[in-house]
């Protein structure tokens, strides 16, 4: 294979696919967007963490604690820097997820009451809808959704027609993770402040392929995973403004997120140690330090136009099909969804399967958008940093196969 990236970089991409174990042989992994594979340096640095290295973090007066506690500390510096933030602005999670509960939980219990409203949108993720929606049912808020434009992205226009003053919250997806299509978040944040409404943005299939910077985005809070970002499962991060996390009430009790304990009162320790109870995620946040490390090294702009390009070039191929429907705007950023007309998504994925390449078929956590689309699923292809040329042959070819099964 001679992979050219945008770059002009020929081989760069068999480069970085031998630092990865998870991709040896003929395996062609297009399921990205669901978990990205790691290299050899993350998973050095979490078995080093782990092992050598290992101790518990914030209590211990031994030195091999004090160093743990060190370098626990410089990976939540890492994702500040890596976020365009502060360190003061940085909570450990286990995941999106929880950081999307926890923001819900604590500022939206507090912030919000019946006769407010949130607004989300047609394609996001089920992580940010349900926690919204629990909120409703604890609160009375309401919750309005946001249309799509034709081709797949979040309406802006629409959703100025319809905030108002009772908005409180617009949770937005950064990237679709069905469909690719990117959100302008200044535009977003701008819209969402004109109406006096936070704006939480959710950056899981962003932070892996587009650079961020939280001050010139201008979000209220950020979201993402460690897993999607080529480090460990198991952690994630909350990034918020400091005077809003500042204004937040804990979420969990427990060691680590308390000032003083007494029977009569407790007090707490600031943001962001408050959110932060129990024995927090110590080899998890030594690899996702790795992580950007390794993702930071390669840099963040070759990460999109590498994406972009595959993306692109894999729309082309199944653009020459009369078979084939696709989903999304024709630049999207690193994923691909589309349908086969007469099969099945759990079909192909399974056929593709016996031809050593890996795709997402279902619903993506995305129903909403599934009854959008019209669909009850989707095959998705979805690219990372190791993706070159011969993945896209591999699925094409498997995808002839799956024609001929099918008639």
């Amino acid at each position: 294979m001679s992979e050219t990236s945008e770059t002009g970089e020929t081989g760069d991409v068999l480069a970085v696919k031998a630092q990865f174990p998870g991709l040896s042989g003929n395996w062609h992994y297009l399921d990205t967007a669901a978990t990205a594979q790691k290299p050899q340096a993350v998973i050095d640095a979490t078995v080093d963490a782990l092992g050598r290295d290992y101790a518990t973090v914030h209590r211990g007066v031994y030195a091999r604690s004090a160093d743990m506690t060190l370098a626990f500390e410089a990976a939540r510096r890492k994702v500040a820097a890596f976020l365009g933030g502060q360190e003061d602005e940085v909570v450990f999670t286990r995941g999106a997820t929880e950081a999307i509960n926890l923001v819900a939980q604590t500022w939206g219990v507090e912030n919000l009451k019946a006769g407010d409203r949130i607004l989300l949108s047609t394609l996001e993720h089920h992580s940010n809808i349900v926690p919204w929606q629990i909120l409703r049912e604890r609160t009375g808020v309401e919750i309005d959704v946001c249309p799509l434009t034709a081709d797949g992205r979040i309406d802006l226009e629409a959703a100025e027609r319809i905030l108002t003053p009772a908005h409180k919250l617009m949770a937005f997806a950064h990237v679709s993770n069905v469909l690719g299509s990117v959100l302008h978040v200044e535009h977003a944040a701008r819209l969402a402040h004109a109406v006096g409404a936070k704006l939480l943005i959710d950056g899981c299939q962003a932070a892996p392929r587009i650079a961020l910077d939280m001050k010139a985005m201008q979000a209220d809070f950020y979201v993402f995973s460690a897993h999607k970002l080529y480090g460990p499962t198991g952690i994630g991060a909350l990034w918020a403004r400091k005077e809003i996390l500042d204004s937040m009430p804990p979420w969990q009790g427990g060691g680590a997120m308390i000032d003083r304990v007494a029977f009569e009162k407790t007090t707490y320790a600031p943001a962001p140690q408050r959110f932060e109870a129990g024995t927090p995620m110590i080899v998890e946040a030594v690899g996702l330090a790795a992580a950007i490390d390794w993702l930071q090294a390669y840099g963040l702009d070759r990460a999109e136009a590498h994406e972009r390009n595959l993306a692109g070039k894999l729309r082309e191929e199944l653009g020459k099909r009369n078979d084939v429907t696709l989903f999304g705007p024709a630049d999207s950023v690193g994923i691909v969804s589309f349908a086969m007309d007469g099969v099945h998504p759990h079909d192909l994925g399974t056929i593709l399967d016996e031809e050593d390449v890996a795709i997402r078929a279902g619903h993506h956590c995305a129903q909403p958008l599934m009854e959008h689309l019209g669909v009850p699923a989707t095959a998705r292809a979805s690219f990372g940093l190791y993706s070159d040329d011969s993945d896209i042959e591999a699925l094409m070819k498997g995808i002839e196969r799956t024609r001929r099964i099918f008639g």
